[in-house]
C-alpha cells in the first residue's frame, strides 16, 4: 500500500503546511455591545494551547500507526 518512504514523506508535508497556514490570522473585529455581551472572549495560557495541540497530533499519529503500519501477530 503506502512505503515507509511515502508515509514520512507525506506526514513532514502535511505538518508543513497546517504549520504555516496559520500564521497570517487576524483578528476579528470588534462587534456592538449588543452582540458581545452573549459571549466573552477568554484568553487561554499558550501552555495549553500548545498542550492540546500536541496531544491533538500525538492522537492523529496513533491512530495513523494503528492503521497504516501496526502489522497483526497472526501474520
Amino acid at each position: 500500500m503506502f512505503t515507509q518512504k511515502t508515509l514520512w514523506g507525506s506526514l513532514i508535508a502535511l505538518v508543513l503546511l497546517t504549520g504555516t497556514s496559520g500564521v497570517a490570522l487576524a483578528e476579528m473585529p470588534a462587534h456592538s455591545s449588543e452582540q458581545t455581551s452573549q459571549f466573552q472572549h477568554i484568553e487561554q495560557p499558550l501552555s495549553l494551547k500548545v498542550g492540546v495541540a500536541i496531544a491533538g497530533f500525538a492522537l492523529i499519529g496513533l491512530e495513523l500507526w494503528w492503521f497504516l503500519l501496526y502489522k497483526s501477530r497472526d501474520s
